[in-house]
């Protein structure tokens, strides 16, 4: 079983709470975390990418860096871990990500893969004037296979003469080619699971729940199901946040805390952007946002409890069907790497690979 860090590109995390721990993203933050997460014998490390923030008090990812030049640094200072820069299709061209995600994997030597991201804050791209217009609600799956369709041309083949209503290629050339360049998604809706099982190699999902490890079990059961109808190997990496302390008590002070300060301008920031989906599927990412009246974690699936309670909690989700990896955040990251790789990896049945190794 696969276990990443979603790192802390943007301030705070993904606690939108003022009582929660306040930083701002740095290099060298997310060079201490990430290098963390491959001594502790993590396999991946992902970035996402966002471009306006929600404001309120805590101005929550309102200071963000850019992730393909990020995680081209971290690159430079790790050694063995994957890394995954996202890509939001709507700002920068297909042939640029190529040649850009070419030249990460030569850093790494082998270790990058980019997340595509079809967009759904309509104001990180109408800010720059890049909104196509509400309509790419409804057609962003079908902008991201053209942009898709560009990429696997020029890094297979190095040549794309492509020819879509969204993207024209005339000879265009990639030269060095990288060997293998995996592709993820985080498709949540039916038709985003459709995208990721023709074209990707995982597809991120979310946890549900607090303490319910197993109540997104249907999402990579999906995953399976339309995988199946292209024959393709494709799993599910779900999204869980950690907050962990030595016994339960002291772990749900800290959770009962975090909620306490919600910063509930920014959450309404983010529930209003989420309902201009109007293309949403019950299921959707956007969905998911608005079905909790505070979701200080994004509705994302949340972990609470003692060390040995939430290495279960964690085996319980490997074990569901469809799941090939763990993607974790935590509400301080240094300190929760630190905890996770001292007394919760150690008891994960999952894990014990890991242990072996060492």
């Amino acid at each position: 079983m696969d276990i990443g860090v979603f790192i802390p590109i943007n301030n705070n995390g993904w606690l939108i709470s003022a009582t929660s721990p306040q930083y701002m993203p740095s290099f060298e933050l997310n060079r201490q975390v990430v290098q963390k997460a491959e001594a502790y014998g993590f396999e991946f490390a992902l970035s996402m990418i966002k471009l306006h923030g929600f404001g309120g008090p805590t101005e929550f990812w309102d200071h963000g860096l850019e992730s393909f030049t990020l995680m081209a640094a971290l690159a430079s200072v790790t050694k063995r871990i994957r890394l995954y820069a996202s890509t939001a299709v709507l700002t920068i061209p297909p042939a640029i990500v190529a040649r850009m995600a070419a030249t990460i994997d030569d850093v790494s030597g082998g270790r990058f893969g980019v997340n595509i991201v079809s967009g759904w804050h309509k104001v990180e791209y109408s800010q720059m004037g890049l909104w196509p217009g509400d309509e790419h609600f409804a057609k962003r799956y079908d902008y991201s296979t053209e942009y898709v369709t560009v990429l696997k041309d020029l890094w297979e083949t190095g040549h794309s003469d492509f020819k879509g209503d969204y993207f024209q290629m005339d000879a265009c050339k990639l030269s060095p080619r990288p060997d293998r360049i995996p592709l993820v998604s985080a498709g949540q809706s039916d038709r985003g699971m459709e995208f990721a099982a023709k074209y990707c190699d995982f597809n991120f999902a979310l946890g549900e729940g607090v303490n319910e490890p197993t109540k997104a079990a249907s999402v990579p059961a999906r995953m399976l199901e339309a995988a199946k109808k292209t024959g393709r190997d494709v799993g599910s990496y779900m999204l869980y946040m950690i907050i962990a302390d030595a016994t339960d008590a002291a772990a749900f002070a800290k959770w009962d805390l975090y909620n306490q300060g919600a910063d509930k301008e920014a959450l309404a920031h983010l529930l209003g952007k989420a309902a201009e989906d109007t293309a949403t599927e019950s299921t959707s990412m956007a969905a998911a946002i608005q079905r909790s009246p505070s979701p200080i974690n994004f509705n994302m699936g949340t972990l609470v409890g003692s060390y040995a309670n939430v290495a279960r909690m964690l085996d319980e989700v490997a074990a569901m069907p469809g799941v090939k990896g763990i993607m974790l955040t935590f509400d301080d990251f240094l300190l929760g790497l630190d905890a996770f790789a001292e007394h919760i990896q150690p008891l994960m049945e999952c894990r014990s690979h890991v242990r072996e190794d060492a």
